[in-house]
């Protein structure tokens, strides 16, 4: 019955139709007119399967078959009263309910202006008041029923709504989430590859210039990159099984974290450029992210050492850790063009160290010095004690 309103409410005008056919025989015999009495039970029943999908056009037609009884035989006495005169009241609770009570309020004005008519019709009839009593009081609980039940259709149509927001604003939040985490991946991806290919270039470089005069040099050389694209082909095995792997765990290698920072300056001085590391304090049993990001922000600074500062450059990687905080800071004497500064900062290199910085509620600066070069500068809050 919830799937099909209508079904139900057929049922119910069928029960009522039922017993005023057994009030149809007193009423004729009392000289009622037949089709009079017909037209009324159409009017009053016929529309009620359709109540709740035009609540106002169904409630007006029953009132007019009450108004067309009264004045066809509300005045005879001694015919029982007619159980279609109950879709009055279901009509009157079905306007409250779907519609609102300044709808109800106006049709319970025609409905009280009926039931005076009526007793006009019946008086000096003792049972008349007694009726009219009880029609007060039928119309009253169809009235407080409309509004329980139009109350409660009305917080779970809220509800309903809100529910619908939520999934939407989840459905919202689940696309942002996959946004940001396609963005740290392709970071990631970016900082793991830029690093190596710099790296096995400077190398391949120089096995191809060394390979017939200094063998061996060709050969260590050769042996670098090969050592560089297995780290690089782990690291990005790793970040790709993110994307691969939903529901199954993924066998992933151990995150980097500072203590990688010395192999990564160990790197660059093999690719060709001398890097003077400083570490001042305990950098082994650092935050997980905070290590993390000290290793990205080393290793994108130096490729970038590699690929734009050009020859001769030296670079100085400085970590200095105390209580509170830990200064990280990459500087090189590199002679970079402005096209190179614009290049860079607008990639993903300088947005991924700046929001890796950000994410951890540090500070974040980068450009070229005043005497030349490139300088990278991030300090991590650390949590006292």
């Amino acid at each position: 019955m919830k799937a099909h309103p209508a079904f139900g409410d057929s049922l119910i005008a069928g029960l009522l139709l039922i017993f005023d056919m057994g009030v149809a025989v007193s009423a004729i015999d009392r000289g009622v007119s037949f089709s009079a009495y017909l037209a009324v039970t159409l009017l009053m029943l016929g529309p009620l399967p359709f109540r709740r999908y035009h609540p106002l056009g169904t409630s007006y037609l029953i009132l007019a078959g009450a108004f067309l009884q009264l004045f066809t035989h509300g005045g005879e006495s001694g015919i029982p009263v007619r159980m279609s005169d109950f879709a009055l009241a279901i009509a009157l609770y079905t306007l409250v309910a779907y519609i609102g009570r300044r709808s109800g309020l106006i049709y319970s004005a025609w409905l009280l202006a009926g039931t005076l008519l009526w007793a006009i019709f019946q008086v000096g009839d003792i049972q008349a008041v007694f009726l009219v009593f009880m029609v007060f009081v039928i119309f009253g609980f169809s009235w407080a029923m409309g509004e329980f039940i139009g109350a409660r259709r009305a917080y779970q149509s809220e509800l309903e709504q809100r529910l619908a927001l939520l999934e939407t604003e989840r459905d919202q939040q689940a696309k942002i989430a996959v946004g940001e985490e396609r963005s740290r991946i392709a970071r990631e991806l970016h900082d793991v590859v830029a690093h190596a290919v710099s790296v096995m270039i400077v190398h391949a470089d120089g096995a191809a210039y060394t390979i017939r005069t200094q063998p061996e040099v060709a050969e260590n050389a050769v042996r670098t990159i090969a050592e560089t694209g297995r780290l690089a082909l782990t690291e990005m095995r790793r970040l790709l099984g993110v994307l691969r792997s939903e529901d199954t765990e993924t066998q992933w290698a151990p995150q980097p974290d500072a203590r990688g920072v010395v192999e990564l300056a160990e790197n660059t001085r093999a690719a060709g450029v001398p890097v003077r590391l400083e570490i001042t304090g305990d950098v082994d049993d650092l935050p997980a992210g905070v290590g993390l990001s000290i290793y990205r922000i080393v290793q994108e600074a130096l490729t970038n050492t590699i690929k734009h500062a050009g020859a001769g450059t030296t670079a100085l990687v400085r970590l200095a850790r105390t209580p509170e905080e830990l200064r990280l800071e990459i500087i090189d004497n590199g002679f970079g063009t402005p096209h190179d500064v614009v290049k860079v900062s607008g990639g993903n290199g300088l947005i991924g160290m700046r929001e890796r910085t950000a994410v951890l509620g540090g500070e974040f600066e980068a450009g070229p010095n005043p005497g030349g070069g490139w300088r990278v500068r991030a300090i991590f809050p650390l949590a006292i004690g």
